[in-house]
Formats: C-alpha cells, sequence, structure tokens
C-alpha cells in the first residue's frame, strides 16, 4: 500500500487555494498548468492533465498531400457553421 502525505492550504476570499511546492513538484505543474479536480464519494481528488498532446503523434495516416493553416482554418470555420445551425 502506497504511503499517504497530506498538505494543507488556506482558500483565500476569492476561492483560490495556493498549492504547496512539494504537491507542484509531484504532479509536474508550471505556471499555466490545467488541473483537474474529480468529485466522488471519497471526497476531491486533484489530477494533472489527462495527457499531453503530443503522445497521439503518428495515431493518424499522413494525408496525401499538404494542408495548409488557411485551408484548415477555413474546414474548422465551416464546420461550426454547420453546427451552430444545427
Amino acid at each position: 500500500m502506497s504511503k499517504v502525505h497530506e498538505f494543507r492550504a488556506t482558500v483565500s476570499s476569492k476561492g483560490q487555494v495556493v498549492l504547496p511546492a512539494d504537491v507542484r513538484r509531484r504532479l509536474g505543474l508550471v505556471q499555466g498548468s490545467v488541473l483537474r479536480f474529480v468529485l466522488d464519494d471519497a471526497g476531491v481528488r486533484l489530477l494533472p492533465p489527462a495527457g499531453d498532446v503530443r503522445r497521439l503523434k503518428g495515431r493518424l495516416p499522413t494525408p496525401s498531400q499538404p494542408v495548409s493553416i488557411e485551408d484548415m482554418a477555413a474546414t474548422i470555420a465551416e464546420r461550426r457553421s454547420r453546427v451552430a445551425r444545427g
């Protein structure tokens, strides 16, 4: 069974909490990191982000021809418009 570590922090009037340095270090958090709060019957768990998008590299086939940023932006705009129209 793994050892349990307990840390304390105070919630400010704005609902902000400063994470102890040991917690930040263990979770690999740096400025701008995103945190996940998981609530369940046992309480709340503070977790690092779900994963790095770079781990998805190579999962999709390489396109037959290069796609420009402009083409990608146009396709995204078109799909968003289609979704908004229902």
